[in-house]
């Protein structure tokens, strides 16, 4: 499930050619009486749900100053509310089949809150809440909830991010970080991980070893740790209040050569991921 129908078939045809069954279907997971049809639809197809994956984000980077109120409120419908109204919907039909799973994919920024991407972190965050107490609501009752917080992810959807505020300084170092080796995870690792721990029926998984360390050393030395996000505050793009949003692939021109060059495996991994711009 997915909004774009182009790019669904197209994964779609790549799994089939594994031997892979799939359906597919076009929703917008904000839109909550679309939500609520693509649920009827799997179940008319399938019969039966045994396994939830709550993947779907959207990522804008910028200043505090440069959100609206509704920016906020957009990525809580999607990263919060979607999870949330996907469960409720679905939660007579878990509980009266048993043994089921609920997989909510959020972030290390729904442990620790990042700069510039603020209205990301308080959905993620909110997330974080509600996947860990579901977990210890249903956990009994037979149905397991995982909850994963990834860092940076090697998967080129930096290139359909939105940046504001500066957004070709915005970019910048958001791509270097969601593209160099040892920064950000090959997502093929990820998927691994998240695969065995749901095998495992653990309660949750970080995944990245910098956001396992930045957890536990929040967790542990919270006011040192606020302190030292607060310093690398400095190292990001000046308060700006430009509010226009512009999309990742849109500002790739602009960047320096040497960025570009860095960012060289984020554009082999957008290709490999689909988040390459349709043309």
């Amino acid at each position: 499930m997915a909004r774009d129908q182009q790019r669904l078939e197209r994964t779609a045809a790549e799994l089939r050619a594994s031997g892979a069954e799939v359906s597919v279907i076009a929703c917008d997971l904000s839109d909550e009486v679309a939500l609520e049809h693509m649920i009827d639809r799997a179940l008319a197809i399938y019969g039966e749900i045994n396994i939830i994956i709550n993947n779907a984000g959207r990522i804008v980077v910028g200043p505090i100053d440069s959100f609206e109120k509704s920016e906020y409120r957009a990525s809580m419908d999607l990263m919060f509310w979607a999870p949330v109204r996907i469960t409720l919907k679905l939660l007579p039909h878990l509980l009266h089949h048993g043994n089921s799973d609920i997989v909510n994919i959020a972030s290390i920024g729904g442990r620790i809150s990042v700069p510039h991407m603020l209205p990301y972190s308080c959905a993620k965050f909110a997330l974080v809440g509600f996947s860990h107490g579901a977990d210890s609501e249903l956990r009994p009752r037979g149905i397991h909830v995982l909850t994963v917080t990834p860092g940076l992810m090697r998967t080129g959807s930096h290139k359909h991010a939105l940046f504001t505020g500066d957004a070709e300084k915005e970019y910048q170092w958001f791509s270097l970080g969601a593209t160099v080796p040892g920064v950000a995870m090959n997502v093929n690792r990820a998927a691994e991980q998240i695969v065995n721990a749901l095998k495992h029926r653990r309660h949750s998984l970080t995944i990245t070893w910098s956001a396992q360390l930045a957890s536990r050393f929040h967790g542990a030395f919270p006011e040192t740790a606020c302190a030292a996000v607060g310093l690398a505050q400095h190292l990001l793009p000046a308060p700006n209040a430009g509010k226009k949003q512009k999309k990742g692939y849109e500002l790739e021109a602009q960047e320096p050569a040497l960025i570009g060059a860095l960012t060289a495996l984020g554009e082999v991994a957008a290709e490999r991921q689909a988040e390459l711009p349709i043309v």
